[in-house]
């Protein structure tokens, strides 16, 4: 069972950055599609972003395109986003999870999470 630890939330201001990590154990991370989720309160976890096992294609949800980066890590066996211009509508619990590449739902357990705070 791969075993997932996001870090990196925080509170910031608007048009702020925070770079969120997500630690995973297990080996095979190195050939995982891997995705950033997000819950808002009173809402439903939704698709952020999404990368191919070799970080060699990326995807975005479109609220998020232009702002926000993922990247993969294999050596280090961890995913991050990096989130800038931040806006208020990014609060929320950040999750990273196991995913198939192209469709926007996880397929692996979930984190903790990383709360994330956007004040305006």
């Amino acid at each position: 069972q791969v075993q997932l630890v996001e870090s990196g939330g925080g509170l910031v201001q608007a048009g702020g950055s925070l770079r969120l990590s997500c630690a995973a154990s297990g080996r095979t991370f190195s050939t995982t599609d891997m995705g950033w989720f997000r819950q808002a309160p009173g809402k439903e976890r939704e698709f952020v972003a999404g990368i191919r096992w070799n970080g060699g294609l990326t995807d975005y949800a479109d609220s998020v395109k232009g702002r926000f980066t993922i990247s993969k890590a294999n050596a280090k066996n961890t995913v991050y986003l990096q989130m800038n211009s931040l806006q208020a509508e990014d609060t929320g619990v950040y999750y990273c999870s196991a995913i198939r590449y192209g469709i926007r739902a996880p397929i692996g357990s979930w984190g903790q999470g990383t709360q994330v705070t956007v004040s305006s």
